[in-house]
């Protein structure tokens, strides 16, 4: 009898051999890599490790960064509990500033994801190419000097008959004055607002009087002045849907700041240096 008692226990076996094993569970972010002592690094802190590595090391073969990745945070974190949990008040304010940041580019980037939807960007380019064309362009040259003094020169050496070309090749200290201070095509827009403004109230072959800007002292010539044909959408789209993301942004940021409550106390004799001494926050 008892032989025949081994019988059970041996079908059960073979059964068990024959039925499918329990799928193991998928890795996500809260997948536990490793512990030390006790506190646990997760696939998820990895990932954002990973996110946050230079573009040449990101290149690397997945099974280098991922035992590189898992050995840098098992350091660190055993680096870290020898301090028992206090916490540097340099590094509590940085995590509070790094938080800070994250949280808002995420509110950004929201914001941006509901801008721009098709019908919009239709609506954006027929409004701005209402009249069939693409607007004005402008073709001039300058010859770019460092003061007015020198800028009023130029101009009287133009008006008693001197060559454009050959007195921007002379005394333009610009990159354009090699080749006789010529610009090129351009559009409103891509110019400094000084020089574009003294652009727009010219006509063609007028030279301007001196005009300054961030870059010094210009004489403008316009050479032409034309009407472009309107851009098809799809060659603007993109353009259309960063101004529309930007001005998004923008109209956002604006309308929290206008809703929020903001004090900004008075504090006596505050010197703006104050903010170079990194001892404040050492503790």
């Amino acid at each position: 009898m008892r032989k025949g008692l081994t019988f059970l226990p041996g079908l059960a076996l073979a059964v068990a051999l024959t039925l499918p094993l329990p799928a193991a569970a998928t890795p996500h972010a809260n997948t536990v890599v490793a512990t030390v002592n006790g506190e646990e690094i997760t696939i998820g802190h990895m990932i954002i490790a990973r996110a946050t590595l230079p573009q040449q090391y990101q290149e690397l073969p997945d099974d280098v960064l991922y035992d590189a990745i898992l050995d840098q945070l098992i350091q660190q974190t055993s680096l870290k509990q020898e301090l028992h949990g206090e916490v540097p008040k340099y590094v509590a304010l940085s995590l509070e500033n790094e938080a800070r940041s994250l949280l808002a580019a995420d509110v950004i980037e929201k914001v941006m994801e509901s801008a721009a939807s098709e019908e919009d960007l239709r609506t954006a380019y027929d409004d701005k190419y209402t009249d069939g064309t693409g607007g004005d362009e402008f073709n001039a040259s300058h010859i770019l000097v460092e003061t007015e003094d020198d800028a009023t020169s130029v101009r009287a050496q133009l008006d008693e008959g001197a060559d454009f070309a050959t007195l921007a090749q002379e005394r333009s200290t610009g990159p354009s004055g090699p080749n006789g201070g010529e610009l090129g095509w351009f559009t409103k827009g891509r110019m400094v607002p000084e020089f574009e403004e003294a652009v727009l109230a010219m006509r063609t072959g007028e030279v301007s009087d001196p005009v300054q800007t961030q870059f010094g002292w210009h004489v403008i010539k316009l050479n032409e002045r034309r009407t472009s044909a309107a851009p098809t959408f799809d060659e603007v789209r993109e353009e259309l849907a960063t101004q529309m993301r930007q001005d998004a942004v923008e109209e956002r940021v604006r309308s929290l700041t206008t809703e929020a409550k903001i004090e900004r106390p008075e504090i006596e004799d505050l010197d703006p240096a104050i903010l170079k001494n990194l001892d404040l926050v050492r503790n």
